[in-house]
């Protein structure tokens, strides 16, 4: 994975002081989420600056080994523990960690950055935040899960310990199951980590209902 990731750039208003990176699903790229943006419903005071990376292409055993953008390989979908590839995640960590450090030099501290993803890209928002050395303002976790549970264990920051999560499931989801994104709730609550639980009639997607609430929690944690 190359140092820094290409990537889709959306500014709210001139001179963000706030960052958002988003990071989307397996099969996917940063396009994904981009008109998500004025959906939130964010006021035209809060500058921010939008990141959608697009993750590499690499083949997915799980997939058959098709070669797809994909944040990791993903061994196994066995909903008990999804079997993934810890290397990857480390990898994409890091590709995240110089999006961060990209943001420090725009002028944003990390402590003004959310870590954002949809499914796979959740997974390493989770994954990410939770080891980061520096406070970071937020992570939004939709329809997702975590896939290294003792990376994170053992790596977890004293610096992420409270930082705030919303986290976000369709009660229909057929590809990353519920259940898989209500272990990862309690694993975050068991380790007192605060989360704003949100569940929605829908499968593995976004809806409004869901879009208005993550704007409504944006605000709350960008004022």
């Amino acid at each position: 994975m190359s140092t820094l990731l290409p990537a889709i750039d959306l500014e709210t208003a001139p001179n963000p002081t706030h960052s958002v990176i988003w990071m989307h699903g397996l099969g996917a790229d940063g396009n994904d989420f981009v008109p998500v943006v004025p959906e939130l419903g964010l006021p035209a005071t809060l500058a921010v600056r939008f990141i959608f990376p697009h993750a590499p292409a690499i083949p997915v055993t799980c997939n058959n080994g098709y070669v797809m953008p994909a944040w990791y390989d993903i061994y196994s979908l066995d909903e008990a523990g999804r079997r993934a590839d810890e290397a990857g995640i480390r990898a994409s960590r890091e590709a995240i960690r110089a999006l961060i450090a990209r943001e420090n030099g725009r002028g944003v501290p990390t402590s003004r950055i959310v870590l954002a993803g949809f499914s796979q890209g959740g997974a390493v928002a989770y994954t990410t935040a939770l080891t980061h050395p520096e406070t970071l303002a937020g992570v939004i976790a939709l329809s997702t899960y975590i896939p290294a549970p003792d990376l994170i264990a053992a790596e977890a920051t004293p610096a992420n310990a409270a930082t705030p999560v919303f986290a976000a499931h369709g009660t229909e989801d057929d590809v990353v199951p519920l259940g898989l994104g209500t272990r990862a709730r309690d694993f975050l609550a068991a380790r007192e980590q605060p989360v704003a639980w949100h569940t929605y009639r829908m499968p593995h997607s976004v809806c409004l209902e869901e879009i208005a609430d993550i704007g409504q929690w944006l605000r709350e944690r960008l004022a």
